[in-house]
């Protein structure tokens, strides 16, 4: 589905990314783990053509998108929710939906019912202005919204933060609703290693910007804890 091939990102001197390599298989839901700093961020960024990297080759299924716009990214199929959501808090839940569907150039009339079969609690709140949803509706707009698009790679960058844990338990359960029933693959940023441990099948874990550890789920030791993710 994804090869990251030896990128190095920057913002403006300061390097990021240092020659970082990762893949992600058809309907596969991998963890990027690491301490605040580490590049996560960029590293979504960096695949989504928001912060693309000078050098190395990012290819989605067999196509080579390193220097494309994040928009034709988007068109391939990439979706990205990023940190903090960044719903538009003046539109409507429906608007904010329909908004995603124009920018993928799909029909943005009205809001696709599968919509409110992963989201049940946005059905109700469909003419609600996003700035005045709690936390855990916003978060599952921002999901929704990147959903509606069809992707075949769905970036999550900290879907779990802020929000308390039945909140989280419900977020857990789309994504896997997600990545099995629509073989959608699943790039994930978190912190809380029980949710990275119950629904992903391989990790990374970056430190100062390089890939320090990569494993299956099972390999994520309480010693690769203490040695790469406690300060």
């Amino acid at each position: 589905m994804l090869t990251v091939s030896g990128i190095n990102t920057f913002y403006g001197t300061s390097h990021i990314l240092h020659d970082v390599s990762l893949q992600i298989g058809d309907g596969e839901l991998i963890a990027v783990l690491g301490l605040n700093g580490a590049g996560k961020t960029t590293l979504l960024r960096s695949i989504m053509g928001v912060n693309p990297p000078r050098s190395g080759r990012i290819e989605l299924l067999g196509t080579d998108i390193t220097r494309m716009k994040s928009h034709d990214r988007n068109h391939l199929g990439i979706s990205y929710v990023p940190q903090g959501r960044q719903i538009i808090p003046d539109l409507t839940v429906a608007d904010n939906i329909r908004v995603a569907l124009l920018g993928k150039g799909m029909n943005g009339s009205q809001v696709p019912g599968s919509v409110f079969e992963y989201f049940p609690a946005l059905k109700d709140i469909t003419e609600r202005k996003g700035g005045v949803l709690s936390g855990g509706q916003q978060q599952q707009l921002a999901i929704a919204r990147a959903l509606v698009q069809k992707p075949k790679l769905l970036l999550l960058d900290e879907p779990t933060e802020g929000l308390q844990p039945s909140v989280v338990e419900e977020i857990q359960e789309i994504i896997k609703r997600i990545q099995a029933e629509r073989t959608c693959s699943v790039l994930l940023i978190e912190q809380r290693l029980d949710f990275v441990g119950d629904i992903t099948q391989r990790f990374a874990i970056l430190d100062t910007g390089r890939i320090v550890r990569q494993g299956s789920i099972s390999e994520l030791t309480d010693e690769v804890i203490r040695t790469h993710l406690q300060v």
